[in-house]
């Protein structure tokens, strides 16, 4: 099932066992967004002490390394607007990734539980766990 992700899905998921796995399951894809917002949450994370530099590294490699289509059109930008707008929502950060889903009909995975609450109302919302189910 082919499916656009965010970051926190895309964490979650790289911390699993069988993270290999489920992103050939899922054949996700991404705004280019994702991959600076989850270095951003490695990075705080080992900024903070929750992860070790090793294991930092690691995350990072994997993320880098992950089966996922990074997806880059200068009309996303102008479709994460126009969602933001009609979801309420001040900025359009989050947006891409339900704009993204919206214009490929592709339903979003994510653990976050804003966006879902948001996105729900315009596209089809998953966990991981859902997901692959």
């Amino acid at each position: 099932m082919k499916s656009v992700i965010d970051a926190s899905a895309t964490l979650y998921l790289l911390s699993t066992e069988d993270a290999h796995d489920a992103f050939e399951r899922l054949r996700p894809i991404a705004p280019s967004l994702m991959w600076s917002e989850a270095t951003s949450v490695i990075n705080e994370r080992r900024w903070r002490g929750e992860l070790d530099s090793a294991i930092a590294s690691a995350l990072l490699d994997a993320l880098l390394g992950a089966a996922i289509e990074r997806h880059e059109a200068v009309d996303l930008y102008r479709s994460a607007t126009d969602v933001a707008h009609r979801l309420g929502w001040a900025k359009v950060y989050d947006a891409q990734y339900v704009a993204m889903a919206e214009a490929s009909d592709l339903p979003l995975v994510t653990i976050d539980h804003r966006l879902r609450r948001g996105a729900s109302r315009l596209v089809t919302v998953l966990t991981p766990d859902e997901a692959l189910a």
